[in-house]
């Protein structure tokens, strides 16, 4: 073989989406965001027929995102979504300086009153939900938790003396404590033993390793099988995670908790349409009701901006409770 030919030869470049996803990961991202971000980049070379985007400009992503409104009918949140993963695709991975792409108008996402339940609906809900997923359903009401942020908790997170709960990573990569309720104090040292449990006989089969927040991963690394790290709420079955190559236990599917709900509703005979955020909603409505500050729920729930928070109190405000109809008085 001649060695001087393989001298000359470019080292092999990533492809494309190999790219991205090194890049996300590189930043602290979650794993979510990656697929996210990397689905929307598949899509828009494959909507421009496999062109390269260094090839394209900031007509081709417009025309991209009136397609996803117009064709696929996405909402705003997600037509902002794509258009995000578009812009770190350009600034962060292609590095290009284009600011008609930064130009972009993002679309506007319209303003709709959150659904909540009464505390008697909340009651109802509960006493519907399979005892599998009882306690994150519970959590996310009694704590308002975002359904990711609690099938992300870890054992460590847990401060039963304090009566507190760290909230890692969450939404705008804070870090958050909020309430835990006492009525959960023993459920949730009983999971914890649970876990314990599982997690031992995990190490003696040559598991017990689990996934890292990415940023410690080289910092920790050795610290993956540790049960402080263990997910509280775990998978019932050991995986291989694709990105990290680490076999062990992944948290529970968001989706089992999403459709347990979904399903308790109807049983409950609640019409309105009710999902696990409606939890989150509940949560809040509920605190403000029970005369909490408003700035303490504004930090319970994570809330960047007090305008957020707000709207809570406009539940309140414009509730049927509020305003006397001209009919009760004939």
């Amino acid at each position: 073989m001649d060695h001087r030919s393989q001298k000359n030869e470019k080292p092999h470049k990533p492809r494309l989406l190999s790219q991205v996803r090194s890049e996300i990961l590189g930043m602290g991202y979650s794993i979510k965001t990656v697929k996210a971000y990397t689905k929307w980049v598949r899509q828009y070379v494959l909507y421009h027929n496999k062109t390269h985007p260094r090839d394209l400009n900031a007509e081709h992503v417009r025309t991209f995102l009136n397609y996803l409104a117009s064709e696929q009918h996405v909402s705003s949140s997600t037509q902002n979504q794509a258009l995000s993963a578009l812009l770190f695709l350009y600034r962060n991975v292609l590095r290009l300086d284009m600011p008609d792409i930064e130009n972009i108008s993002w679309s506007k996402k319209p303003k709709r009153i959150p659904v909540v339940l009464s505390v008697e609906e909340v009651s109802r809900l509960v006493s519907f939900i399979p005892s599998n997923v009882l306690l994150p359903v519970k959590l996310m009401y009694g704590t308002g938790l975002r359904l990711s942020e609690c099938i992300r908790l870890r054992v460590q997170d847990f401060d039963l003396e304090y009566r507190q709960l760290l909230v890692r990573n969450a939404k705008g990569k804070k870090d958050r404590f909020t309430i835990l309720p006492n009525s959960l104090l023993k459920e949730i040292q009983i999971q914890l033993e649970r876990v314990r449990h599982n997690h031992k006989k995990d190490i003696k089969r040559g598991y017990g390793s689990v996934l890292l927040p990415h940023s410690l991963h080289r910092k920790l690394g050795k610290s993956a099988n540790s049960f402080q790290w263990q997910f509280f709420f775990p998978s019932r079955r050991i995986s291989n995670d694709s990105v990290s190559g680490i076999t062990g236990r992944f948290h529970v599917a968001g989706s089992t908790i999403q459709s347990a709900v979904r399903q308790a509703a109807f049983m409950a005979n609640i019409d309105k349409r009710v999902t696990t955020h409606t939890l989150r909603h509940s949560f809040a409505t509920h605190l403000l009701q029970a005369n909490y500050d408003i700035r303490t729920v504004q930090e319970l729930l994570g809330h960047n901006d007090l305008n957020t928070t707000m709207i809570y109190t406009h539940i309140l405000e414009k509730g049927g409770m509020a305003v006397k109809s001209p009919l009760d008085n004939l």
